[in-house]
C-alpha cells in the first residue's frame, strides 16, 4: 500500500469514529424519557392528600362563623343595637381587641379607660392588642352605675385605674365551653366565673353577651365593672 493509499484509509477510519461520537453525544444530551421525567415531577398520593387538608382547614377557618359560640342573654339586643359594621360581632372579628372596643359603641367608657382619655398616665392599647387574652369589657351603663366620686378618682389616680382595669383580663383566650372556674387575672387576683348559657356570671357581675371574638381576644360584655380585692 503506498503512502497516499494509507492516508485515505486513516481519514476514513477517523470520520467513522467522529461520526460514531457525535451520534454517542446527542443520545446522552436528547430529551429525557417522559416516563422518568414524570416520576420526578408528580406529587405522590400522600403530598396530594396532605395539601387538600390544608386547603379545607384554610377554607374552614375563613368560613368560622363569629357568632358561633356566643353566650348571654343581651346577645341578640346587642345585634339588634349594632346589625352591622366594625362594632358590630362579625365587625369586631376583624381587628385586634382595643381597637375593636374602640368600635363597639357600647363600649365608649372601657374605650376611654384604656386609651389614656381617662387618665393621661394610664394607655393599655398597645398592650392589649399585642398578645392573646380574655377580657371582661363593662358596657357603657355598667360604668354609668360607679358613683362619680369613684370615676374622679379613677382619672387621677394611675395605679388604681390601672390595677382595676388589669383585673377585667385573663391571659390567653378562653372559649365559653371553658370559662367557668376560676382565673388568674393579669392584675394578680382571680376572678371566678359561674353558671352557664344566658345565666353566666362573672364575680357578681351579669355576662351580657360572651364569647366575641376578635383577632387576638375572647370578650365578654359584663354588665358591671369588676372591683378587684383591696
Amino acid at each position: 500500500m503506498n503512502v497516499r493509499t494509507r492516508t485515505r484509509t486513516a481519514a476514513a477510519g477517523f470520520a467513522t469514529l467522529a461520526l460514531l461520537g457525535l451520534a454517542a453525544c446527542s443520545s446522552d444530551s436528547g430529551t429525557e424519557d417522559p416516563a422518568s421525567e414524570q416520576s420526578t415531577t408528580q406529587e405522590s398520593p400522600a403530598e396530594s392528600e396532605g395539601a387538600e387538608e390544608g386547603s379545607e382547614d384554610m377554607d374552614e377557618n375563613m368560613e368560622m362563623d363569629p357568632a358561633a359560640n356566643l353566650v348571654g342573654a343581651g346577645c341578640d339586643a346587642y345585634a339588634e343595637e349594632v346589625p352591622e359594621g366594625a362594632g358590630s360581632i362579625t365587625g369586631m372579628s376583624t381587628d385586634p381587641v382595643a381597637v375593636a372596643a374602640s368600635n363597639n359603641p357600647m363600649l365608649t367608657t372601657l374605650t376611654s379607660a384604656v386609651s389614656g382619655e381617662l387618665n393621661p398616665d394610664v394607655d393599655l392599647v398597645d398592650t392589649l392588642n399585642g398578645d392573646e387574652f380574655t377580657v371582661f369589657a363593662p358596657v357603657d351603663d355598667a360604668f354609668a352605675a360607679v358613683d362619680e366620686k369613684t370615676l374622679d378618682t379613677l382619672s387621677t389616680d394611675a395605679d388604681l385605674l390601672t390595677t382595676v382595669l388589669t383585673y377585667h383580663v385573663v391571659p390567653g383566650q378562653i372559649l365559653p365551653e371553658d370559662i367557668a372556674g376560676e382565673h388568674e387575672t393579669v392584675q394578680g387576683d382571680t376572678v371566678e366565673v359561674t353558671g352557664s348559657g344566658d345565666e353566666m356570671k362573672v364575680n357578681d357581675a351579669n355576662i351580657v353577651c360572651g364569647g366575641v371574638m376578635t383577632q387576638n381576644a375572647t370578650v365578654y360584655l359584663v354588665d358591671s365593672v369588676l372591683m378587684p380585692p383591696m
